[in-house]
C-alpha cells in the first residue's frame, strides 16, 4: 500500500494550497455531524422555545449555513468555493440529552466540500452553545465528524 503524503506542503515543507485546476469538475457531496449534549431543563427550554436569546435550533440552523459559505475565510489554505446547496437539520434528542445536527453541502467542482460541511455543523453546535450558555455552561459539544463525501477521484466514503 502507498503511503498517502499531506498535500498542503509543498517538497520543502512549506504551507500552500493545492492547485486543483487539473482536476474534473464532479458533483460534490459531504456530510458531517455534531451532538450537543446537555441538561434535560436545557432541552426543555429549546423544546419549548423559551430561551432568552430565541428560538435556539432556527439561529443555529442559520449560523451554520452562513458558516459553510465562510469556510475558506476560516481555515488556512481551504479553496473558496461556490455552493450550490448547504442544508441544516437540528434534531432533539430527549432521551440523549442532546441537540443533533447534520450538513449537507452540495457543489459542482474540482474540489470538496468536507471542511464547509464539518465548519457548518461545528458553529451550529457553538450556536447552541452560546444562546444556553447561560442556564448551562456544562454542555459538550461532541462527535463532530464527516459521515458522508462523495464525487472526486477518491470516491466515496461512508463514515457513519
Amino acid at each position: 500500500m502507498k503511503k498517502k503524503a499531506l498535500t498542503h506542503f509543498d517538497t520543502r515543507g512549506n504551507a500552500h494550497m493545492v492547485d486543483v485546476g487539473g482536476k474534473e469538475i464532479t458533483e460534490r457531496v459531504a456530510v458531517a455531524r455534531a451532538s450537543v449534549v446537555m441538561q434535560a431543563a436545557t432541552i426543555k427550554l429549546i423544546q419549548t422555545k423559551k430561551a432568552k436569546k430565541g428560538d435556539v435550533l432556527a439561529v443555529a440552523q442559520l449560523a451554520g449555513i452562513m458558516a459553510a459559505k465562510k469556510t475558506a475565510d476560516l481555515i488556512p489554505l481551504c479553496h473558496p468555493l461556490s455552493l450550490s446547496s448547504v442544508a441544516l437539520t437540528l434534531t432533539i434528542d430527549a432521551k440523549r440529552r442532546a441537540v443533533d445536527i447534520e450538513a449537507t453541502c452540495k457543489l459542482k467542482g474540482r474540489t470538496g466540500v468536507e471542511m464547509e460541511a464539518l465548519t457548518a455543523a461545528s458553529v451550529a453546535a457553538l450556536t447552541v452553545y452560546d444562546m444556553c450558555k447561560s442556564v448551562d455552561r456544562g454542555m459538550k459539544i461532541t462527535d463532530v465528524k464527516l459521515l458522508h463525501k462523495s464525487g472526486g477521484k477518491s470516491g466515496v466514503f461512508n463514515g457513519r
